[in-house]
């Protein structure tokens, strides 16, 4: 065949394949009038040489994988050169991965000192010569000067500004709206855990198919806010959004009891990055870790109860007894939140294993 047809054939641009042949990867046969003649093994060849460059492997990586073809294996990858290809990649990945990692410390870093300066240089407000300005800043600390700051892996959600004190972020407003129960939980009792593997904040790796024999508490919380950070607008209206803080005291003051009563572990979970929960734990001196589900993956697995708020999707406010892998019991909706760790001991000495 011409290389037009090898070209259509394997998806890829005529320019492309003679690049492929310049690096001695496609060698076609010649007619005796000269012109290149592809045949089916070049076809293969070259849709090899497009699938692997879509996964990062670079053109000029991807010999090893053709002389596994040639070599008569029934796969690019059944020889150990190729693996060693995959390994290398893996390797840069790992490396860009790394740099870009650091990159981002050193952006949330900058963030942080601006955002600071911002929140605190500015001169304060007088609310009653705005009233529109004091309705559209939302509930803290009158006349301060706040700033949104969006939600990452590591930060929480800030659409909206409500940047509270750490007394303020322990206590309770008097009239929270009450969550109802719409029944979003119930198919959730007798399910197994599907596999995944979380970071936790004391930097190990939580396998929630394997969490160990025995019950374990795992509750779910939308986001946990510091002093530093702004939650996002509207969140005391919103039904079970408001309280991270004092439920998460609330388990750890009732730590170990909770164990006594049976629960082997304890663990609270948010969509929030590892590095953000481990300054919150480190804070809060909790006696447990808190895990980070940056991607929603129990939530998409158990088909979980969300909500939307300040463009990101959270959890909604939930615990679950796990025992020996399966869901024995949810807790949905919670309310009030600072009293949830003592329902959960009530209920754990009430259902002994």
């Amino acid at each position: 065949m011409r290389i037009g047809e090898l070209a259509r054939r394997a998806g890829v641009t005529v320019k492309a394949v003679r690049y492929y042949e310049s690096l001695g990867l496609v060698v076609p046969d010649r007619r005796p009038n000269g012109y290149r003649d592809y045949g089916e093994h070049d076809v293969r060849l070259v849709r090899e040489i497009k699938s692997l460059a879509a996964l990062g492997i670079p053109v000029e990586r991807t010999r090893p994988f053709l002389d596994c073809l040639a070599a008569g294996e029934a796969h690019a990858d059944d020889c150990p050169a190729a693996l060693a290809g995959y390994r290398d990649a893996i390797d840069e990945l790992t490396r860009r991965i790394d740099a870009l990692t650091a990159r981002r410390a050193v952006l949330t870093a900058h963030l942080h000192a601006a955002a600071h300066r911002a929140g605190t240089s500015r001169p304060a407000r007088e609310p009653e010569h705005n009233p529109d300005e004091r309705a559209r800043t939302g509930p803290g600390t009158e006349g301060e000067a706040r700033m949104t700051t969006p939600m990452s892996a590591d930060h929480p959600a800030g659409a909206g500004p409500a940047r509270l004190t750490r007394e303020e972020l322990a206590t309770l407003p008097p009239d929270l709206p009450v969550p109802e129960d719409d029944g979003a939980a119930d198919h959730l009792p007798g399910l197994a855990l599907p596999p995944a593997a979380l970071p936790a904040t004391d930097g190990s790796t939580v396998r929630t198919d394997d969490l160990g024999p025995g019950r374990t508490v795992l509750y779910f919380f939308p986001l946990i806010g510091t002093p530093e950070t702004d939650l996002p607008e509207g969140w005391d209206t919103i039904p079970g959004a408001r309280g991270c803080t004092p439920e998460t005291c609330g388990f750890r003051d009732h730590h170990r009891e909770l164990r006594e009563a049976g629960a082997q572990r304890v663990f609270g979970l948010s969509v929030q990055g590892t590095a953000y929960l481990r300054e919150v734990a480190e804070r809060l001196r909790l006696p447990f870790a808190m895990v980070s589900d940056t991607a929603l993956t129990l939530a998409h697995a158990l088909r979980m109860p969300v909500f939307e708020a300040g463009g990101s999707t959270l959890y909604r406010r939930q615990t679950l007894i796990v025992r020996d892998g399966r869901i024995e019991h949810v807790f949905h909706p919670v309310f009030p939140p600072d009293a949830h760790a003592g329902q959960v001991l009530d209920w754990l000495r009430a259902n002994p294993a």
